[in-house]
């Protein structure tokens, strides 16, 4: 009783439907997938070059380890 059956997905997708129509949901959608892809893209070219990450992360902290003269 407490979990939801298909007939009340089915209710709350129409009601969806009706309030925001299902042009803005279509829209919404394709939105939500370039995102997704986007991030995608990110994560694989970040994990495709570790040395460049590496490299800029061990200069950062060298410069950071030097000692500020005023």
């Amino acid at each position: 009783m407490g979990a939801m059956s298909l007939w009340h997905w089915v209710i709350v997708l129409v009601v969806v439907a009706l309030v925001f129509g299902t042009k803005k949901l279509r829209n919404l959608g394709g939105d939500a997938g370039v995102a997704i892809k986007n991030f995608k893209d990110a994560v694989k070219d970040d994990s495709a070059t570790p040395e460049l990450s590496q490299t800029k992360h061990a200069a950062s902290q060298t410069s950071s380890a030097e000692p500020r003269e005023h």
